[in-house]
């Protein structure tokens, strides 16, 4: 047996850092982690100091030999580790303010991972992540790299096409839609198979089955739907799924219910502003929970984050991964010739079994041909928007946001490039040479 597992978290003062602790002391007998290093920024010093406690005293409770360090220093962090998982958000919850509030003033949709809000947190994102992955290379070339800061898919594919770092793309939609399926029929999950097809936020499932029994027409029918707590909910119109033939995501809201999306959007920012200072208040709450010397477990209050489970997700990979399980799991990999109208270096998420040597994505059984369309040009805006990120060239960019299915016009596309630049130029300094 080996002496241990070294697990690196960079973003380590996010809220959600003691789930992932959680998880982590839950699965202690199959994933015997020595150290847990919790990283962050000199910003998030403070926050990094509260999670830090709340998890040292998580696993002191625990009884269990598992050593938590804090630092801002991440290449120390790094070092050796075995798995790295990334949940971090340059420029904090203020960046993802303005990226919401500006496609608004015009008339767009404002969202965290899609339109002009996911692309300028990718473009912030990218650049550090792979400056990240110059540590890895280094210093743990053998580490797994679990992401899971979004925009997920895109910054997965930047890693595996400018890194050689072992990387997989992780979300929380596929596990929630298990725990919602588990719940509405009465059965565990591995019981349930639902099939993936498409890209990060923006996937169909086109099986649906409980003991193998086909579940999907029953569900298309009722227009019954897992919804994440980040998105509104909004009904499906059950003419449109029946003929469609897969339930979307969620997140697939923002195209094919364009006008209601953004009439909630612009009516919630009178009442209660953008999405991130709804999750600014209630991260504010949580850290005001996790300063209580009493508290010693992951407070309930975590569960109204846009994230939950994702750490469930996260544990059961390194589990998988470390244990050579081979069981399934929907993640964000490289295409191949999975998906074969896109490019095979393409990340795309899919289910794939998981082996010790990494995922082995599986074959899609059906695509609906009317979503083949719009999985393209999402896809062409995330590459022109990655080549953005790597070179800081304006045009490129101009070319990302002129492109994104959400954006309607090319002098529009124009406006709101400009003044997000301007927004974001502290992080963005490639763009300012």
């Amino acid at each position: 047996m080996s002496k241990g597992l070294k697990i690196a978290v960079i973003g380590g003062g996010s809220s959600y850092t003691p789930e992932l602790v959680e998880g982590l002391i839950d699965r202690y007998e199959t994933l015997p982690v020595r150290e847990l290093w919790l990283v962050d920024v000199e910003e998030g010093r403070h926050k990094l100091e509260i999670v830090g406690e709340l998890a040292k005293r998580m696993v002191e409770k625990s009884g269990l030999p598992i050593r938590v360090h804090l630092t801002l220093n991440r290449r120390e962090a790094v070092e050796g580790a075995d798995f790295v998982t990334t949940q971090m958000r340059v420029g904090l919850l203020e960046a993802r303010k303005w990226d919401e509030h500006i496609p608004n003033l015009h008339g767009v949709i404002g969202q965290e991972t899609t339109g002009p809000g996911g692309m300028f947190k990718a473009l912030r994102t990218i650049p550090v992540l792979l400056d990240i992955c110059r540590d890895i290379e280094e210093l743990s070339p053998k580490a797994w790299l679990l992401n899971f800061t979004n925009p997920a898919g895109m910054v997965t594919e930047a890693i595996n096409r400018h890194s050689r770092v072992k990387t997989i793309g992780l979300c929380n939609a596929p596990i929630g839609m298990y725990k919602w399926m588990s719940k509405k029929y009465g059965v565990p999950a591995d019981r349930i198979y639902v099939e993936f097809a498409g890209l990060n936020h923006l996937h169909w499932m086109t099986r649906v089955e409980v003991d193998g029994e086909d579940k999907l027409s029953e569900l298309l029918d009722r227009r019954e739907e897992y919804v994440g707590k980040n998105v509104p909910a909004t009904e499906w119109d059950p003419d449109f799924l029946v003929s469609l033939g897969a339930l979307p995501s969620y997140y697939l809201k923002y195209f094919y219910m364009k006008d209601a999306m953004l009439q909630e959007q612009l009516g919630s920012l009178k009442t209660g502003g953008t999405r991130a200072e709804v999750v600014k208040r209630v991260e504010d709450e949580l850290f005001e929970l996790y300063k209580d010397p009493n508290l010693k477990e992951k407070p309930k209050q975590l569960e109204q984050r846009g994230g939950a489970y994702y750490s469930e997700a996260a544990v059961n990979l390194m589990d998988s991964l470390y244990n050579d399980k081979r069981d399934i799991q929907t993640l964000n990999v490289t295409n191949g010739k999975i998906l074969d109208f896109l490019p095979e270096d393409a990340a795309i998420e899919v289910n794939c079994v998981v082996t010790g040597k990494g995922p082995l994505p599986l074959p899609v059984t059906k695509v609906p041909e009317a979503a083949k369309g719009l999985i393209a040009a999402v896809k062409t805006y995330e590459r022109l928007t990655i080549e953005a990120a790597v070179t800081g060239d304006r045009g490129i960019a101009l070319q990302a946001m002129a492109h994104h299915p959400l954006v309607p016009s090319v002098a529009v596309a124009k406006t709101l490039l400009n003044e997000m630049l301007e927004q974001n130029q502290k992080y963005l300094p490639a763009f300012f040479r």
